[in-house]
């Protein structure tokens, strides 16, 4: 029996979720983006991370 958790879904592939990210980007002509669309957007940069198997956090200079 394996001690590691189960993915509560699939990972989709980072492709798929970049193309997201640029179309909602893209929609928001470079402005501010909206409460409900930042929050699309930090869910997306998450998703991509794990189907990249990178971390979104900053990194000190």
């Amino acid at each position: 029996m394996s001690c590691l958790p189960t993915p509560s879904r699939s990972v989709r592939p980072a492709a798929v979720i970049n193309q997201e990210i640029r179309d909602l980007l893209q929609r928001s002509d470079g402005l501010v983006l909206s409460a409900a669309d930042e929050a699309t957007y930090q869910g997306l940069l998450v998703e991509w991370a794990a189907a990249t198997g990178t971390s979104t956090r900053r990194t000190a200079a």
